[in-house]
């Protein structure tokens, strides 16, 4: 068997979760499907499977094997493609991540008009709250917000966010503004404990760090519910300045202590260095560089 027909095989048993499922979707008889995966194993002397009569489960070689058997797949496809002299629209699927609040305020309305001018695409939003490792969950682009480690990806800075503490003018007129991070233990606080995960909020004085230990009256994993206790009159939230950069603008939430705020930090379109990016891949990355470089909120 050619390599790349078991390459194909290989990703099909990772991506349906076994043998038979992955004979099914190829249509090939499962005899085939076990000796792709007899031969690769053999040919490069690493066990990319762990197989029992309940389970097949991926070796942690196996996964990295099957990412790059997925960019390998992905770039003949695109070669054959641009050999055929088929040079127009983007076509095939596209994986992209973000996090979760991001994802549905900023990158959702990018992924829709790319999915309307390129209707031969397909588009695969992971909008998750953790770093997602692309070379090995097989992402195409990624938007990051912070700074990022040396790696083999490249990264197209588009923008800025920084956090921000913020409540609702009622609360504000009828509690006061704080002055210094020190008088926010007088005020009802809102933790989002997806952006801040300890009790210990950090400051900027006169250039300096400094860190405040708060006592929240109410404590949420979720970004949206702290922002809507906030929008409610109950007390003072700290979020990423894009989450309430749209109730910032409609005058429904006001900022403070903005003179004690951390440096911003970058947000980042990346993808993968070192290889020509397919045409799908490209296409968004140019749509998704230019709207949130653009983006006033991000600025």
């Amino acid at each position: 068997m050619d390599k790349l027909s078991a390459m194909a095989i290989f990703v099909a048993i990772v991506d349906e979760g076994g043998f038979a499922s992955a004979a099914r979707k190829l249509r090939i008889s499962p005899p085939v499907v076990t000796r792709a995966v007899t031969e690769l194993e053999e040919s490069m002397g690493v066990r990319l499977l762990v197989r029992t009569t309940r389970v097949v489960r991926v070796t942690e070689v196996g996964a990295r094997y099957a990412a790059d058997c997925r960019r390998i797949l992905a770039d003949v496809a695109e070669t054959e493609t641009s050999a055929a002299g088929s040079h127009g629209a983007p076509r095939g699927k596209l994986v992209i991540t973000a996090s979760v609040m991001f994802g549905a305020m900023y990158v959702t309305p990018i992924v829709t008009e790319y999915l309307r001018r390129y209707p031969e695409t397909d588009v695969e939003c992971r909008f998750l709250d953790r770093v997602v490792n692309m070379m090995d969950e097989g992402v195409d682009a990624a938007i990051r917000i912070g700074a990022l480690p040396d790696s083999s990806y490249q990264a197209v800075r588009v923008g800025q966010v920084r956090q921000v503490l913020c409540a609702s003018p009622a609360y504000l007129d009828a509690r006061g503004i704080p002055a210094t991070p020190e008088d926010l233990g007088r005020h009802d606080l809102i933790a989002a404990t997806a952006v801040v995960a300890t009790n210990d909020w950090r400051f900027e004085r006169d250039g300096k760090p400094t860190t405040v230990k708060v006592h929240p009256r109410l404590s949420s994993t979720s970004n949206d519910a702290a922002l809507r206790a906030a929008l409610d009159g109950f007390g003072i939230t700290r979020v990423i300045s894009y989450m309430a950069a749209p109730h910032l603008a409609a005058g429904r939430l006001k900022t403070v202590l903005g003179r004690y705020e951390t440096p911003p930090v970058p947000v980042s379109v990346v993808h993968h260095e070192g290889r020509q990016s397919s045409r799908k891949v490209r296409a968004f990355l140019d749509m998704a560089i230019a709207a949130l470089s653009a983006d006033s909120a991000l600025n």
